[in-house]
């Protein structure tokens, strides 16, 4: 299983089903594509529909759909929205206050919306990278 052998370090610390997701998007991928970019994100972006980025682990989201403005918009568009990196920038500001707080991110009180996912993309990859350390 290619899918199992190419797990990023993020969803190795994540719950089994993100695992299983991942890796069934993305053997699915690579048997469409090929191996490589593509068949990366096709499987990343199956991943952030039930999945959301918090630190350097992948957690199970309140509900299923797109996690941001790129990920609902057609192929050829999206490459024009900035990606939100696994935010899930489609939650509520009080969803997004809370994952912030347990990140503890410093000043997410006085945060807007947009604030607040790039506070959080910020300190996931902080968090991502010491972690691969």
């Amino acid at each position: 299983m290619p899918g199992r052998e190419e797990l990023p370090s993020t969803l190795r610390r994540s719950p089994e089903k993100a695992q299983r997701t991942w890796i069934k998007a993305h053997d699915s991928a690579v048997e469409e594509y090929g191996e490589g970019r593509r068949a990366h994100q096709t499987a990343f972006a199956a991943l952030k529909h039930a999945f959301e980025k918090v630190g350097d682990r992948w957690q199970p989201k309140g509900r299923k759909g797109p996690s941001d403005k790129r990920a609902a918009t057609p192929r050829p568009q999206s490459r024009k929205q900035p990606s939100a990196e696994g935010v899930d920038a489609n939650a509520s500001k009080q969803h997004l206050y809370e994952v912030a707080k347990s990140l503890g991110v410093q000043g997410r009180s006085t945060m807007s919306k947009d604030e607040l996912v790039q506070a959080i993309k910020k300190e996931n990859r902080r968090r991502t990278a010491k972690a691969r350390k």
